[in-house]
């Protein structure tokens, strides 16, 4: 089993409303990524695609998407675990470089939700549960984490404003990020204005400012084995911990609203790959898709213990001269979330956090960076730790 490192990295804008194919789309991502380590596409060995196929109208895209990028003859591969579909991807691309049948490998995750109508693609969000007991009865994603952000608040005291201060962090790194879509600033003061969107009931306890948005948006990592690393770039990013684990998809099989299990078992896995702990890591993304879930991130991790995550935000241990910087690219509450991309996004940041190039982000030498990725509500649980 040989080492794995990152050598390249790439990203769209992510956007409301992007204009071109999928097939533009995923190369905007894919073009910044072999720029990045580079590569041509000829010397890609395999590809691993990743995106949630319900909001793509392209069945099979990822034969499309290798026809279109020069990877045939190449193999291609296409993985999916909704929202954490290109943390998947990675996982795949490990295995393939690391059992020596691959040398470089490119991961691509994209989607572009605005294919479907936001009340399709409402819709589908309440698919990615079991379709005979729970979504018939009209569960969507706000109402599912509207669940764990009330189990936390009755448990452990938990307070709407413990969830805004979030969102503000948020607002505090969305407006550096300039591929994020949301990029104004946020303020307490805007949750408890009747007249501010922020404010805006979605699904109690949880309003418009808890949520993140969906975008279209495509994300490419470049993955090597160790001597291809070492030829081909002077600052690859190693993959030291990778977990994964899955939960119950009917929140009746749960053990308690207020964590998810899959993240707490996926964490356990990834610290004991990489032979450390949650103290060791410096600076972490984490799967924000609502305030709610950033704060269990903050305990299922280990940064914090269980209720005590709103300490963190509390004091501003999470913002980037914190204690564990945690989502200073705005994460998903400010960048937006195109599904299949997130994962890609999310270990983007991380490799440019461990190389020293993330810009006014960048947190003070870090040696160690960790990505949480979840899909559906827990269903998934990925976590990736990096190091340099």
């Amino acid at each position: 089993m040989q080492k794995v490192g990152i050598i390249g990295v790439g990203q769209s804008a992510f956007v409301r409303g992007y204009p071109g194919s999928i097939k533009e789309l995923a190369f905007e991502g894919f073009r910044e990524a072999l720029t990045d380590a580079g590569v041509m596409p000829g010397d890609i060995q395999a590809s691993v695609i990743c995106s949630a196929p319900e909001y793509d109208k392209q069945r099979s895209p990822a034969g499309v998407l290798a026809e279109y990028f020069g990877l045939n003859p190449q193999p291609t591969f296409y993985v999916e675990t909704l929202c954490s579909s290109s943390s998947t991807g990675l996982r795949t691309a490990y295995s393939l470089v690391a059992s020596g049948l691959h040398d470089l490998v490119a991961v691509i995750g994209f989607q572009k939700m605005s294919e479907i109508s936001s009340a399709e693609s409402q819709e589908r969000m309440g698919r990615g549960t079991d379709i005979q007991w729970e979504s018939p009865f009209g569960t969507m994603m706000p109402a599912y984490y509207a669940l764990h952000a009330r189990a936390h608040m009755e448990q452990y005291g938990t307070s709407p404003e413990d969830l805004a201060r979030i969102r503000v962090k948020a607002g505090t790194y969305g407006p550096m990020n300039p591929l994020a879509v949301y990029r104004k600033p946020v303020s307490m003061e805007q949750f408890s204005d009747p007249e501010s969107r922020m404010n805006g009931a979605v699904s109690s306890p949880l309003r418009v400012g808890d949520c993140c948005a969906n975008a279209d948006g495509s994300s490419c990592l470049i993955v090597a084995g160790e001597d291809w690393a070492r030829k081909l770039s002077e600052r690859p990013v190693w993959v030291l911990g990778l977990g994964a684990a899955t939960a119950s998809v009917n929140l009746t099989g749960r053990e308690d609203f207020t964590g998810l299990k899959a993240a707490r078992e996926a964490a356990s896995r990834a610290y004991a790959m990489a032979g450390i702990g949650p103290t060791d890591i410096d600076v972490a993304e984490v799967h924000d898709c609502f305030t709610i879930a950033e704060m269990m991130a903050y305990e299922d991790l280990g940064f914090a213990q269980p209720g005590q995550g709103r300490e963190l935000i509390r004091e501003k241990e999470t913002y980037k001269e914190g204690r564990i910087p945690v989502n200073v690219d705005g994460g998903l509450l400010s960048k937006g979330h195109p599904i299949g991309a997130t994962g890609g996004s999310q270990l983007r940041t991380i490799v440019q956090q461990l190389r020293g190039e993330a810009g006014d982000i960048q947190v003070k030498d870090p040696e160690i960076g960790l990505v949480h990725n979840i899909g559906g509500v827990g269903l998934y649980g990925n976590v990736s730790i990096l190091g340099r």
